[in-house]
């Protein structure tokens, strides 16, 4: 795990801020999801990764009624 140098205090309600050159860096923007989990010692922020709801597939996943589908899914479902 690469060390930033960057330290960060948590504040009364349990929140830290991500800096600005780390969100830039990662392409992390407003709204966005992370996921967190524990990797022995270490809390590890990763960008949640959209997968298709059939499928599982991660490639080209739209948001339809707060469902990911893939295009793939999709164009199966409007042959039916």
């Amino acid at each position: 795990m690469k060390s930033t140098g960057i330290v960060r205090s948590i504040d009364e309600l349990g929140r830290i801020v991500l800096p600005m050159e780390l969100r830039k860096t990662m392409d992390i923007k407003k709204k966005d999801k992370l996921e967190i989990y524990v990797e022995g010692d270490n809390i590890v922020l990763t960008k949640h990764q959209f997968s298709c709801a059939f499928c599982g597939s991660c490639e080209d996943v739209v948001d339809f009624k707060d469902h990911c589908i893939c295009k793939h899914c999709v164009e199966e479902l409007s042959s039916i």
